[in-house]
């Protein structure tokens, strides 16, 4: 519920996934669901209709997702709850049904790549392996997980029901392994995971200075 530009950010991300059109929305709730309940409410005033899932005990990201498996019964896309991004959804989309894609991860590049999971790539775009925080020396590359993801229902069947699963560090490594087809989808597009106050307060000054392309031209 932070707000940027005056809106909590995932008032953000839902006009994100309406203007790709996508109304049906899940949020994942713990700490204060109220905060989030009375705000968005069922997702009338906000074009959509909102599915909410409240966790007693924290299950990851991708264990989460496996609580909603149920109404995740079609293909899906996943946001992270704390990443600001204008993201292009539908090309996201395109990748992924071009590829025949269990999952197709958005991926953005970075300067630091030891402050992020990098994704290295063959050829044709499909995911080779994953390097959490690899050091600059190890010329791994720089396209980072951007917390953003197009997948299909049946990857939730590699996921353990009610336990801690993460998709960067359990889910994806597992398809993987699996052989599933996944593919990466290369974003020049605003990303900014707000993990820090710094990166907060430099979310704001992005916004500001119009830098977010679709969200900044929405203010």
């Amino acid at each position: 519920m932070l707000p940027v530009g005056g809106r909590p950010i995932l008032e953000h991300s839902i006009e994100l996934l309406r203007e790709h059109g996508i109304e049906d929305v899940a949020i994942n709730v713990h700490y204060r669901p109220e905060a989030i309940v009375d705000y968005f409410g069922d997702g009338t005033d906000f074009g959509v209709t909102i599915t909410y899932s409240w966790e007693e005990r924290l299950l990851g990201s991708a264990g989460a997702a496996k609580r909603l498996q149920d109404f995740l019964d079609e293909t899906f896309v996943v946001i992270y709850g704390d990443v600001l991004t204008d993201a292009d959804l539908s090309e996201l989309a395109r990748v992924h049904s071009a590829q025949h894609a269990a999952a197709t991860l958005a991926l953005y590049e970075v300067e630091d790549p030891s402050r992020c999971g990098i994704v290295q790539l063959g050829p044709d775009g499909r995911v080779q392996r994953f390097v959490e925080k690899p050091r600059p020396e190890l010329g791994i590359g720089n396209l980072a997980n951007a917390g953003i993801y197009l997948l299909e229902p049946s990857v939730l069947d590699y996921v353990p029901s009610g336990e801690a699963f993460d998709f960067g560090y359990d889910l994806f490594p597992r398809l993987l392994g699996a052989g599933q087809p996944m593919y990466g989808c290369v974003t020049d597009r605003y990303v900014l995971d707000m993990g820090s106050p710094e990166r907060y307060a430099q979310a704001e000054a992005d916004y500001a200075a119009g830098l977010l392309g679709r969200i900044g031209a929405a203010a």
